[in-house]
C-alpha cells in the first residue's frame, strides 16, 4: 500500500502544473530583460564606443547609470505590483522598457546614450524584484531556492546566447538599413520586449485563486498552504512595510547582494572587452563571432550550476544553513577572479573567470529565499524591492570602477581584484546575518508548518 497522503499527492500534480505554466513565460521574459541591460557590453568593443568617441570611464558610466534610473522607482514599482497585480504592471513594464530599447539604435552622441541608458532603468524599475515577490505568490518556502534559481538561470542563458546572437546580428547586419551592426542589435534586441507584454497581459495570472488551469482541488491546496505560511512567518513578528523599509537586516542583506551581483555585472560588461583583449595579452586572433562563443562559455556552466545548486539549497531547513548556500559560491567565485589575472594562457584564464561565473551566479537563488522567511504582504513588496535596489548599485558601481581603472592603470586587473574583494565580503556578511536570524530563531526549521512543499523530483 502507498505511503503517499492525498495531500502529497496534489501538491506534487499542483507544483508541477505552476512550474509549467508559470516558469517558462518569466524565464523568456526575464531572458529579453537582462540581454537589453547588458547588450550595451557588446556594442561596446564592437564599434560603439569608437563611433560614438568613448573612454573606457565614459563606457562604464553610460553602462552603469541604467542603475541610477533603476534605483530611482523600484520600491514604488514593486509596491504598484503588489497593489495591481503583477499581469497588468509587468506588461507596463515592458512595453515601457521594449521602446526606449529599441531607440538606443538611434543615439548620435555619448550623451544620448547615457540619457537613455538611464531611462532604461527607470522603465525597467521593479520588474526583476516585482518577479522575485510573485514567486512567493507560487511557491511554498520549501521551493522558492529552486524557483528563483530556475528563473534567474536565464541571467547566465541570456549572457551566453546573448553573446552568441549579438555577435551575430553585430557581425551579420552592419548596415542593414544603414545601420551598424550594433545598432542593428540593439534595435532587433528591444522589439521583443514590446511583443511579450501583450503576452505577459493575456497569459499570466495574478493569484493562484484566479488560476483556472488548476483543478478546484489543486487551488485550495496551494491558496492554503501558502497562507499557512503566511500565518506562521506572521506569527514570528510581523514585519510591518516601514520597518522593512528602515531595518539594518534588510540593508546587510542590500550589501550581500551588492557584493554577489558586483561579480555579475563586472563579467557582464567587461568579459567581452577582457575577451577581446586576448588578442593583444595572448596573441589569440577572434573574430567577433567567436569571441561571442568564448564569452557564453562561464555561463553555459553557470546556467547548470545555479540550477543545481539551487536544488541543493532548498534541502537546507534553517535560516543559517541557507545562509552558508549564499555564501560558499560567493566566497569561491571572489577567490577565484583574481587568480584569473595571473594565469598565463587564455584557457586557464577563461577556466578561473568560469569559476567565478558559477559562484556568482549559484550564490542568487539561494538568497532570494532568505528574504521571504521573515517578510509577507506589502512588507515584501517593498523590502524586496530595496534589497533589489540598494544592491543593484553594484550595476553603477562595477562597471564605471572597472573601467575608470582600466583607464588609470592600463589593465583589467585592478578592477577584477575590487571584484574578489567584494564578493568575499558578500560571503563573510551573508554569514553574520544567517547567524544572527538563527539565533533570534532557535535555528529551527526555516518554517513552523508541519506538512512541507512536496518535492517535484
Amino acid at each position: 500500500m502507498s505511503t503517499t497522503t492525498p495531500d502529497t499527492e496534489v501538491g506534487k500534480r499542483t507544483l508541477r502544473k505552476v512550474s509549467l505554466r508559470v516558469m517558462p513565460l518569466l524565464m523568456v521574459l526575464y531572458f529579453v530583460n537582462y540581454l537589453d541591460r547588458v547588450n550595451i557590453g557588446f556594442a561596446g568593443p564592437n564599434g560603439m564606443n569608437r563611433e560614438l568617441g568613448l573612454t573606457a570611464t565614459a563606457f562604464g558610466f553610460a553602462s552603469g547609470i541604467f542603475f541610477l534610473g533603476y534605483l530611482l522607482l523600484e520600491v514604488p514599482s514593486n509596491l504598484a505590483l503588489h497593489r495591481f497585480g503583477a499581469r497588468r504592471w509587468l506588461a507596463r513594464i515592458l512595453i515601457s522598457w521594449g521602446i526606449i530599447a529599441t531607440a538606443m539604435a538611434f543615439v548620435g552622441s555619448g550623451t544620448w546614450l547615457i540619457v537613455l541608458r538611464f531611462l532604461l532603468g527607470v522603465a525597467e524599475a521593479g520588474f526583476f524584484p516585482g518577479i522575485i515577490l510573485y514567486l512567493t505568490y507560487w511557491f511554498p518556502a520549501e521551493q522558492r531556492a529552486r524557483a528563483v534559481a530556475m528563473f534567474m538561470a536565464a541571467v547566465p542563458v541570456s549572457t551566453a546566447v546573448g553573446s552568441v546572437v549579438s555577435s551575430l546580428i553585430i557581425s551579420s547586419g552592419d548596415g542593414l538599413f544603414g545601420l551598424s551592426g550594433w545598432r542593428v542589435m540593439f534595435l532587433v534586441e528591444g522589439i521583443p520586449a514590446i511583443l511579450l507584454a501583450a503576452v505577459t497581459f493575456f497569459a499570466l495570472t495574478d493569484r493562484p485563486g484566479d488560476a483556472r488551469w488548476l483543478a478546484s482541488e489543486e487551488r485550495a491546496w496551494l491558496t492554503e498552504r501558502l497562507e499557512a505560511e503566511a500565518r506562521a512567518t506572521a506569527d514570528r513578528g510581523h514585519w510591518p512595510l516601514r520597518r522593512a523599509l528602515t531595518s539594518p537586516r534588510i540593508l546587510a542583506l542590500a550589501f550581500v547582494y551588492f557584493g554577489v551581483t558586483y561579480g555579475l555585472y563586472a563579467l557582464g560588461f567587461f568579459l567581452p572587452t577582457i575577451v577581446a583583449g586576448f588578442e593583444q595579452q595572448f596573441g589569440t586572433k577572434l573574430s567577433v563571432v567567436e569571441r561571442g562563443a568564448v564569452t557564453a562559455i562561464p555561463y553555459v556552466v553557470a546556467a547548470v550550476a545555479m540550477v543545481l545548486w539551487g536544488r541543493r539549497a532548498d534541502t537546507a531547513r534553517t535560516v543559517r544553513s541557507t545562509a552558508w548556500y549564499v555564501a560558499a559560491p560567493a566566497l569561491v567565485g571572489g577567490i577565484a577572479i583574481p587568480i584569473a589575472l595571473y594565469l598565463r594562457s587564455p584557457w586557464t584564464a577563461m577556466a578561473a573567470v568560469t569559476v567565478c561565473a558559477v559562484g556568482v551566479c549559484a550564490a542568487l537563488g539561494p538568497f532570494w529565499a532568505l528574504p521571504s522567511r521573515f517578510l509577507t504582504g506589502a512588507a515584501a513588496a517593498g523590502g524586496i524591492a530595496l534589497v533589489n535596489s540598494l544592491g543593484n548599485i553594484s550595476g553603477f558601481a562595477a562597471p564605471y570602477i572597472t573601467g575608470a581603472l582600466a583607464d588609470v592603470s592600463g589593465s583589467q586587473r585592478a578592477g577584477l581584484w575590487v571584484v574578489g574583494v567584494c564578493m568575499v565580503a558578500a560571503a563573510a556578511v551573508a554569514v553574520a546575518v544567517g547567524t544572527r536570524i538563527g539565533r533570534e530563531r532557535g535555528d529551527t526549521d526555516t518554517t513552523s508548518v508541519d506538512r512541507r512543499a512536496p518535492s517535484l523530483d
